[in-house]
């Protein structure tokens, strides 16, 4: 029998000890997701809608605040005369713009009636092709001599629309200026009251950089563009009254119908082009002369998107086409013309978030 101690088997101790993975949510699961969220900003869209408007009309009037407030005017008193200053300018622009505007709604179908025979006129070849097509598939096919069913739809006008409608609008306005002036006054102590509820000081920190850096880029960009949309919009009413002879009210609603439009980026532009255009057949009988709004309004447009956007702007709001389009087409879709104007200030507040978080540069790399 032989005695001696048998050698222990050395333990295998790991270098480092790899933290426990967190667990993946499934691609259904993130789909179920993303529709519930998709519904319920269209759900809850009479009360998103009004803060989300206040927050991007505070953001155009935070720049001027602290400019006013460099020269000693509390900051309560520059978010009222912030506040009453653009109040007073929609007003006295709205008042210009309401007759011009009313006349184009009356004679719309006036107007419509006297383009069609110019519209007939230049698509007359195409007319002729179809008709030499269909004499071709008679002849090879028979003749049809069966009549398409019609479908006649009706549509039942409610007198008391009008009476349930205009109480919810005048109340959604009120709510939008009010909640502008509280964001210009208390959202900064807003902001700071939400930090202090962060336990740990580093996301007090990033925090803190995350909404400095929306705070001033946001601002800046949203009232960069303001300025230069409202520019375009003042050229091209400048234009359309010296160069094109048209009254003055009318050539300010369609530069102002440019300028807002112009805050939609590609799709604006297409609609505007699609409006010139019937302005310019409705108003003028030279083809050349009613090719010229339109015209115009596409010189401007390239002028101000190929060269002064990217000059004044330079590279850091630059966001990629393709996802543009798409939350162009969501936002849209969920929110109609206002989320046509929100959806870039919202997809650049996105970008600076990810930008400012540590592993999510990617996704900032692919939003550019």
């Amino acid at each position: 029998m032989v005695s001696g101690t048998i050698p222990a088997t050395p333990e295998i101790v790991p270098d480092s000890i790899s933290p426990p993975t967190r667990p993946r949510a499934s691609a259904s699961l993130v789909v179920l997701a993303v529709l519930a969220v998709g519904y319920t900003l269209w759900a809850t869209q009479d009360l998103i809608l009004p803060v989300l408007l206040a927050m991007f009309f505070a953001l155009v009037g935070n720049p001027i605040i602290r400019v006013l407030q460099r020269i000693r005017i509390p900051r309560f008193l520059a978010a009222l005369a912030v506040l009453c200053s653009g109040i007073a300018l929609a007003v006295l622009l709205g008042q210009q713009l309401v007759q011009p505007a009313g006349e184009w709604i009356r004679e719309a179908p006036r107007e419509l009636r006297s383009l069609a025979p110019k519209l007939q006129k230049l698509a007359k070849p195409m007319q002729e092709a179809n008709k030499a097509a269909e004499n071709i598939a008679r002849a090879a096919g028979g003749e049809n001599t069966s009549r398409p069913v019609q479908v006649v739809r009706t549509e039942v006008n409610d007198p008391y629309r009008v009476l349930t409608t205009t109480p919810m609008l005048i109340t959604s306005i009120l709510a939008v200026v009010l909640l502008t002036f509280f964001f210009m006054v208390y959202g900064q102590d807003l902001q700071r009251h939400a930090i202090a509820l962060l336990p740990d000081r580093q996301k007090k920190k990033v925090t803190v950089g995350i909404l400095q850096a929306i705070e001033t880029e946001v601002s800046r960009y949203v009232l960069t563009i303001s300025v230069i949309n409202a520019v375009v919009g003042l050229v091209f009413a400048g234009c359309l009254y010296f160069f094109m002879d048209l009254p003055l009210d009318e050539a300010l609603l369609w530069g102002t119908m440019a300028a807002i439009l112009n805050f939609a980026p590609y799709v604006g532009p297409l609609i505007g082009i699609v409006l010139m255009l019937l302005m310019g057949f409705s108003s003028f009988d030279d083809p050349v002369q009613s090719l010229l709004p339109a015209t115009i309004y596409l010189g401007l447009h390239t002028l101000e998107g190929q060269i002064v956007t990217p000059i004044v702007l330079g590279k850091r709001m630059a966001l990629s086409p393709l996802i543009l389009i798409l939350a162009l087409m969501v936002f849209g879709w969920i929110w109609g013309i206002i989320g046509l104007l929100l959806a870039v200030p919202m997809l650049v507040c996105v970008k600076i978030v990810l930008t400012r978080i540590e592993g999510m540069e990617g996704w900032a790399k692919l939003l550019e």
